[in-house]
């Protein structure tokens, strides 16, 4: 058995706090991995920022690694454990911005970085596209990351079961209103491709948008094992906190020979696949 404890945080980032919000990202971490040993902990899509910045994404851009980076890195090693989290990066060119998932390891390195593909609405007036989904080989397992809306497309999450991920996580800022699709999303993402998926969606509020939660751990046969739904009792709106569960990664493989999905796929058939819309 492989079994690894993961934990998704259902966070409410402050607009533009970079700070606040990288000491509200360092107290879930404590007091998550106070309570219990844990593999992996996995914050929501540009945690550090909040959504709605505008060209203020500009201001809060940071190389990687860099110094949010860093910090997050010091509070991996500080409790052993793996972090991934959403900030906007840029590169040497000041102009290029990403939408950007990192990973963080438990010896305080840097695991990798991933570019969000498929941006939506008023993203790709902020960002540019990423062009790769690479699967990041840790100690607890084969990772691959997702962000928001990349979820929606089944062809992300098949590349990077193919390419041999065991795990997905997904962070997203998934709005209010549509966390029924978010759901089936998350657990369609599972399902077909045998794996797990730890989905970490943020709440709160911005400037015109407000995110749903709902975050989830999701096993390889769609089974949910942790969901986070509760909401606050005065203004009906999803709370702050975080869904614990333990997992067997062996069990990816195990389903996967079980029910050969994977195995049955006919790739010759589906050249359309691949062709521009």
């Amino acid at each position: 058995m492989r079994e690894i404890t993961i934990a998704t945080v259902q966070m409410k980032p402050a607009l533009g706090e970079m700070e606040d919000n990288l000491v509200k990202m360092s107290d879930f971490v404590s007091k998550i991995a106070s309570q219990q040993r844990v593999d992996l902990i996995v914050f929501p899509e540009l945690v550090t920022s909040g959504y709605e910045l505008g060209v203020r994404f500009t201001e809060l851009a940071q190389r990687v690694p860099g110094p949010t980076v860093n910090l997050m890195a010091q509070r991996a090693a500080e409790f052993g454990v793996h972090i991934a989290f959403g900030m906007v990066t840029k590169e040497r060119v000041e102009s290029i911005l990403f939408n950007s998932a990192v990973l963080v390891g438990p010896e305080g390195e840097l695991v990798g970085q991933y570019n969000k593909v498929h941006l939506r609405g008023e993203e790709r007036m902020a960002f540019r596209e990423g062009f790769r989904l690479p699967v990041f080989e840790t100690e607890i397992g084969q990772i691959g990351l997702m962000l928001g809306w990349d979820v929606a497309f089944p062809e992300v999450a098949r590349s990077l079961a193919l390419d041999g991920a065991e795990l997905l996580c997904v962070l997203a800022n998934w709005e209010a209103g549509q966390t029924e699709e978010w759901a089936t999303y998350v657990r369609a993402r599972a399902y077909e491709n045998a794996i797990y998926v730890a989905a970490a969606n943020r709440v709160g509020e911005d400037v015109t948008l407000s995110f749903g939660g709902e975050s989830m751990i999701v096993g390889p046969r769609g089974k949910v094992h942790e969901a986070l739904k509760e909401k606050d009792e005065e203004s009906g709106q999803p709370r702050e906190g975080y869904a614990v569960a333990r997992v067997d990664l062996d069990e990816v493989r195990k389903c996967r020979e079980e029910h050969q999905t994977l195995q049955s796929r006919q790739p010759t058939v589906y050249r359309t696949i691949v062709r521009k819309y």
